[in-house]
């Protein structure tokens, strides 16, 4: 308790400093992120914690510092870690114990990768493939920072004052879908949650941010859009206007389209060791976008496929070491935790979280769909890399399809499970 409210002082003290001239490395986000990302989610938070707005704080482990996240995994330990290691026998009958009548619906891999003690993996059907739904945002934020790369490969603080100061217009690429964004006006300091609109302009720190924290699915079509176009402009994107962005959309063939939206993402990804029977990505997220980039193929993932992918953000190979540390905060969990992560066990870890789910249903006598209760399928996914304040870390990618149930409160029980066969 001493050492969370340490942190918080720390947090707070940044707050108040917020405005004046601070060294780029210290203020990046999360909470204490506003003044160098421009995510105006991150200046309501800090609001809330000066005690100027009043709402619910985030959980207690949300108060990490951003000078206190670091990849766990980089330099000779992390290099251990090319090929998995062998099934730990003990963490094993741990995991075992807490499926015993669920195999044939759950599949997952779990890895503590604790600092000072030996490293341990378990795993339960870790190559049985499920779709990722929402999990596959993973990939774009991927091809996203490649193409940023390729920009400004001398300066990692170039590519982020692009995605601080490049406003993007949603249009049709940012709808249709249900998930709420905030929307926070920093003259009146009133704060909104609404579906996103094609007259939206936000930065794409901020369109990012919608796509990982909100999982919205049009700001992962509007993020997947710019990636293409940084893949094509190159360094031309960062003064390329609308107008252009459409005309080029507009001639380019619907084939080529899809084959190249396809390439942007996934080849990342590849790159980090992640073969495309492991994970793909294969359609943008949205019947919207669907008509104008079509999809190639579909999408599909394993637990083992979002392991390798944990791993080697840890490991900081997603593109280069400063992007996946960047990546790593775009996941700290500081909106409000759902499914695994929303679990009373992991109250003061700080976690880095995305979830996924889609489901399908048909007519079926004496049943009635329901929100992600499908009958034909019911994917619910998630991955999350788990920092408690005793030290101990550790990642696990869970995959379900258990039909006709929503799965959110079955994924909550086994985060509790699972940490405590981690920690026992």
């Amino acid at each position: 308790m001493r050492k969370m409210l340490k942190i918080r002082e720390r947090i707070l003290l940044l707050v108040f400093i917020v405005g004046m001239v601070v060294p780029r490395g210290l203020l990046a986000y999360p909470i204490d992120g506003y003044a160098w990302t421009g995510i105006r989610r991150l200046l309501y938070l800090q609001l809330v914690m000066k005690g100027e707005i009043k709402a619910n704080l985030p959980a207690k482990g949300a108060f990490l510092p951003t000078v206190d996240i670091k990849l766990k995994l980089t330099g000779s330990r992390g290099d251990s870690l090319s090929t998995f290691p062998a099934v730990d026998p003990k963490l094993q009958k741990s995991i075992d114990a807490i499926f015993p009548n669920l195999h044939e619906s759950y599949s997952m891999t779990v890895m503590d990768v604790t600092p000072g003690r030996p490293m341990r993996y378990a795993c339960t059907q870790e190559k049985k493939q499920f779709q990722p739904g929402s999990v596959g945002k993973l990939v774009v934020v991927a091809g996203l920072f490649n193409e940023l790369q390729k920009i400004y490969p001398e300066s990692f603080e170039k590519r982020q004052e692009l995605l601080k100061n490049r406003l993007v217009k949603g249009g049709k690429w940012a709808v249709y879908d249900e998930h709420v964004v905030p929307v926070f006006d920093t003259v009146d300091k009133k704060m909104v949650r609404r579906t996103v609109r094609e007259s939206d302009i936000f930065s794409l720190y901020e369109w990012v941010d919608h796509m990982l924290s909100a999982s919205n699915n049009g700001a992962a079509n509007v993020i997947w859009r710019e990636t293409i176009l940084m893949h094509v402009f190159g360094s031309g994107y960062t003064s390329l206007s609308e107008e252009e962005a459409d005309l080029y959309f507009s001639k380019i063939s619907r084939s080529q389209l899809s084959e190249l939206a396809v390439e942007v993402v996934n080849t990342p990804v590849n790159e980090a060791g992640i073969t495309r029977d492991e994970w793909k990505l294969g359609s943008l997220f949205t019947g919207e976008a669907k008509k104008i980039v079509p999809g190639s193929g579909g999408s599909s993932a394993s637990p083992y496929g979002l392991m390798k992918y944990l791993v080697a953000l840890e490991r900081g190979k997603i593109v280069d070491e400063p992007s996946s540390l960047e990546i790593k905060r775009l996941l700290y969990m500081t909106a409000t935790r759902i499914r695994y992560a929303s679990s009373w066990s992991l109250t003061n870890a700080s976690v880095y979280f995305k979830s996924g789910s889609m489901y399908q249903c048909k007519q079926e006598e004496g049943y009635t769909c329901a929100k992600y209760m499908g009958n034909v399928s019911n994917y619910m996914n998630s991955v999350i890399i788990v920092e408690h304040p005793d030290g101990t870390t550790y990642m696990v990618a869970l995959m379900s399809n258990v039909l006709k149930k929503n799965s959110s409160s079955d994924h909550n029980a086994l985060a509790a499970r699972i940490d405590q066969a981690v920690r026992k």
